[in-house]
């Protein structure tokens, strides 16, 4: 017990950043309570956060080989992590307790109004989703105020310079106002500000102890909370006869003038100029602690006792030196090479995320083939640590992220956003399947049916979106009765009153919430709300809708998304206490004081490890300096702090992807100053990268066959229309699957006005005009008008179409009134026929047909787009006109038969400065290298035998993409594996 013994000197330790801190914290407590058994029960230990307090009763366990008292662990609380002051440090007894905190929900509804007030007052209205968003910021600057116990009033001695932008100004003042009228709001409520009630607890617990000191050992250990109340604690706490602090990775051996340079830094008494201070240096907290204790780093001794999951004092001297402030790093070059070489660290750099998360997957495993050793991947990159979760699930490895998962990307929270979403959208098409098809919706038995409707629905809304709204989509079903009309029928009902909330405009956001509560519990059930997250859900609505009235008065109904994404992404849900014995994933705050004996830290690429400073929309970087609040770049020191702890691991390993989901991606500045340092000693993984590569390597790459199935002759289709025909002479393939194998593209949902939908829009209007209106020329534009002003038209279609569309629609009806006074007659339009030829039936589908003075026919085919090149036409496709022409001659159409005199496409496109033109394939006496008119069809005719000799009648094989230049469809690309063969055949 000697160590234990009064003096006049504070007691602190610091446990270097190479030993395992909570078993090294461990043994010495223990080395220090001495024989006595109660001695340990009687011990206090002060922690930062609920994950410390884990880790060290683990630590505990492991070292007590037996039945163990353990000592009072209790959380500072982590106000990251939501934690509030653990139950020994805020007791329940206390005759005059603080006034309770405010509501987390109910401090963000109040700021989230004054915001939008303030605001609306400047004349810069914000909806009540970016004000919501805004209070969010506001309360983490207002927090840091209070922790740093900066008074708001300090904000009025700043003297605004002209360098300050206009944009800040308004800020700051739209700031100081909210937080003039924020003590108003606390008073009412009777309530303080979390952070200030954390502060007071802390502040009333250092003076109980300077007065009556507990009996026990008091430890306060691995704190890195450098906030003056925290300070104040852990000075009582280093006082007192029984008490010590003992800090994680306390640098004693940083030089001097290194040190100093941290800062912080008092004004120049000449200048009035303060220096820079290093915030983005891992030591730099814990000396701005050491200040606030008022200790210097020289009365801090080194505790002597080691974990037994230790890497060696070297490894802490190289990562020290690796971690040196920029302006010292010089000293690299006189460091002997063997003192720069990181044994026991090795680097793996990969191509991708993906290959980056299966070779950390692969060291985990790897760790759990040596009996008792453990491992742990520590990255701030939660898409990285799902990933290797997910890669580890090959192995039937179960691993859970103690960092959690934001309840947005979690099925309960999905739910909830796809539902906001689908009634803002008024039920488009994407949205509403994403509803229906949630896996929430109907689980349990009824799934199947539930999910045979939908897919009946998603069937039928294929295409262009219909009109708005459910009526929109009951009107759309109606046009053709079926599975998906009647599903629907019994499932407008359930959605109708979330649609009739969000159609009545701005309301309060309470009552929007509660309809989509209820429309939720309607769908899913009890489902929603079982299990972690579906009971995180239940509480975020809950808190949400109590503390709503106190928010802006009313919100539109389709702001709600963004409102519920924004707070959705801070709910975090961790996992159940439990988890793999030997592996764990930890995000960088759960990962402090954790220990392992393969500690794997991954995502080491700028702008992830160490992640980009978040802005403050509303203190610019001066301001906030001279208000004495941390820089932005605070958190860099701090994410290299955890770097710092992390490598002191027996063996380390860590790993960057060379580009990102998106682009290629920078090595991390904590890499490269590890790369500097080690030079060519900076050991690579090459044994474990070239695993990853191997893993999934498929070894010799040969391309698919080119295919060419050759159905028997019972199974080729002995009918075929006039527009099959080029796709079977130019890609057979593609002709097989749609007319043998009947596969049928789909069209997409929600899609976009595509040609082909252009083209049949064009062709429903010239229908509608000659079967109602005998192609009346006055009623087309009219017919024209009326399909633009559906409401089912795409918006898109409307504004950017109508004036080419109208400009070629009054072309046409000028057209055939000029012809009409030379004699030329409309006999027909969209008439169909057929006529048995070369052993099969021909059918066609003709646009118009004209009677010419003469009495021959001319066959016209409207185009959208530009018509087929003569090329084409000479080479044996874009025969389709010649079809036709040969099925009138041969009186294939009931209403119109004779001899074809002309062909003509009518392209509504443009050409020289004017919509739409007429081109010919054809020419009288074949000029200008067209076939000769009057040879057309008997061209067409024997082409069409040929082509059906050999792949209808015939035994030829459908061979794939048989003449390219003439197949640019891609439909069935897929099916038939083009990309693994085309260009590369055997």
């Amino acid at each position: 017990m000697a160590d234990l013994i009064a003096t006049d000197r504070p007691t602190l330790y610091t446990i270097p950043a190479h030993r395992a801190f909570a078993d090294a914290l461990v043994a010495g407590l223990t080395r220090r309570a001495g024989r006595d058994p109660l001695a340990l029960a009687r011990a206090l230990v002060v922690l930062p956060n609920n994950r410390a307090v884990k880790a060290v009763t683990e630590a505990f366990v492991r070292a007590s080989g037996g039945g163990l008292v353990l000592p009072r662990l209790v959380a500072l609380g982590d106000p990251e992590m939501g934690e509030a002051v653990g139950a020994a440090l805020d007791p329940a007894d206390d005759i005059d307790p603080p006034l309770p905190g405010v509501p987390p929900y109910q401090r963000r509804m109040i700021l989230a109004r004054l915001v939008s007030e303030e605001r609306a007052r400047e004349g810069h209205p914000v909806d009540a989703a970016e004000a919501v968003r805004l209070a969010g910021e506001l309360a983490r600057t207002l927090d840091q105020l209070l922790v740093e116990e900066v008074p708001p009033t300090k904000l009025r001695d700043i003297e605004l310079g002209p360098e300050l932008t206009e944009h800040w100004r308004r800020a700051l003042a739209t700031f100081e106002i909210v937080l003039q009228r924020w003590p108003g709001e606390l008073a009412r409520l009777e309530r303080i500000d979390a952070a200030t009630r954390r502060s007071a607890l802390l502040d009333r617990l250092a003076q109980r102890w300077r007065s009556a000191p507990p009996a026990g050992i008091v430890c306060a250990a691995g704190v890195t909370d450098s906030a003056p109340a925290v300070a104040r604690l852990l000075r009582c706490i280093a006082d007192m006869p029984q008490g010590m602090v003992v800090f994680a990775g306390l640098d004693l051996a940083l030089p001097d003038e290194e040190w100093d340079a941290l800062g912080p830094h008092d004004p120049n008494p000449v200048t009035g100029l303060t220096r820079r201070s290093i915030e983005t240096h891992p030591q730099f907290d814990a000396k701005l602690m050491l200040l606030r204790m008022g200790i210097a780093r020289g009365e801090v001794q080194t505790w002597r006792e080691g974990g037994g999951h230790d890497a060696d004092a070297a490894r802490g001297r190289a990562i020290a030196n690796a971690l040196a402030p920029a302006d010292f790093t010089g000293k690299w070059t006189q460091i002997a090479a063997e003192d720069r070489r990181l044994k026991g660290v090795t680097a793996a750099e990969l191509a991708t995320p993906a290959e980056e998360a299966q070779a950390i997957a692969l060291v985990l495993r790897e760790a759990l083939e040596v009996p008792e050793r453990t491992a742990a991947l520590v990255t701030p990159d939660r898409a990285l640590a799902r990933r290797v979760a997910a890669h580890l699930g090959r192995w039937n490895i179960g691993i859970d992220d103690s960092a959690g998962r934001p309840l947005s990307i979690l099925p309960p929270g999905t739910l909830l956003l796809a539902l906001a979403e689908a009634a803002a959208q008024r039920f488009s098409p994407l949205a509403l399947l994403a509803l229906l098809k949630h896996p929430l919706v109907r689980a349990g038995e009824d799934r199947l049916l539930w999910l045979d409707g939908a897919r009946a629905l998603d069937r039928r809304l294929r295409g262009p979106r219909p009109a708005a709204g459910l009526d929109g989509i009951a009107g759309h079903l109606e046009e053709r009765k079926g599975t998906a009309a009647t599903w629907w029928a019994d499932v407008q009902p359930l959605l109708t009153p979330l649609a009739g909330a969000f159609d009545q405009g701005p309301q309060p956001l309470a009552s929007v919430l509660a309809c989509l509560r209820e429309t939720a519990q309607t769908l899913c059930g009890d489902n929603l709300w079982s299990g972690l997250a579906g009971r995180a859900a239940a509480e975020f609505l809950a808190d949400l809708e109590a503390e709503a009235p106190a928010g802006p008065p009313r919100i539109d109904p389709r702001e709600l998304p963004q409102l519920l994404r924004t707070l959705l992404d801070e709910v975090a849900v961790r996992p159940a206490p439990g988890g793999h014995p030997r592996l764990a994933i930890y995000g960088l705050i759960e990962a402090r004081l954790q220990t392992a004996d393969v500690m794997v830290l991954g995502g080491l690429n700028e702008g992830v490890w160490p992640g980009r400073p978040a802005p403050d929309p509303w203190l610019a970087p001066r301001i906030r300096m001279e208000l004495g609040l941390p820089g932005l770049e605070r958190r860099v020191g701090t994410a290299a702090h955890d770097f710092a702890q992390a490598l002191g691991a027996p063996r380390a390993v860590v790993t960057r992807a060379r580009r990102d989901a998106k682009s290629p991606a920078l090595a991390s500045r904590l890499w490269l100053r590890l790369q500097a340092l080690a030079g060519d000693r900076f050991e690579r993984a090459t044994a474990l990268e070239g695993w990853t590569r191997a893993l999934d390597d498929p070894g010799e790459h040969l391309p698919a066959d080119r295919p060419a199935p050759s159905p028997p002759a019972l199974l080729r289709p002995k009918a075929i229309s006039v527009t099959e025909v080029d796709r079977l002479k130019a890609d057979p393939y593609a002709f097989y699957a749609r007319r043998v194998l009947g596969l049928i593209p789909l069209d997409p949902v929600d899609a976009d006005p595509s040609a082909a939908w252009r083209g049949t829009a064009v062709h429903d209007i010239l229908e509608q005009w000659w079967k109602q209106d005998n192609c009346t020329v006055d009623t087309l534009r009219q017919r024209a008008k009326a399909m633009l002003d559906d409401e089912r038209t795409h918006p898109m279609m409307r504004a950017l179409w109508q004036p080419r569309l109208l400009e070629a629609i009054d072309w046409i009806a000028g057209a055939i009134v000029a012809q009409g006074e030379d004699g030329r007659t409309v006999a027909s339009a969209e008439g169909k026929g057929k006529i048995e030829i070369a052993g099969v039936t021909l059918s066609g589908r003709y646009d118009r047909i004209d009677k010419l003075p003469d009495g021959r026919l001319a066959v016209i085919d409207y185009k959208t787009g530009k018509p087929p090149s003569p090329t084409a036409v000479r080479a044996g496709y874009s025969l389709q006109l010649g079809l036709l022409g040969l099925i009138a001659e041969r009186g294939g159409f009931p209403d119109v038969s004779g001899t074809a005199g002309a062909f003509e496409y009518w392209s509504l496109g443009k050409k020289r400065d004017a919509f739409g033109y007429i081109e010919s394939p054809v020419d009288p006496e074949g000029k200008r290298d067209k076939i000769p008119t009057a040879e057309f069809t008997a061209i067409a005719a024997h082409n069409f035998t040929e082509v059906v000799g050999e792949w209808l009648t015939g035994s030829a094989a459908f061979t794939a993409k048989l003449v390219p230049e003439y197949a640019p469809y891609a439909e069935y690309d897929q099916l038939m594996r083009r990309d693994e063969w085309y260009g590369r055949e055997r």
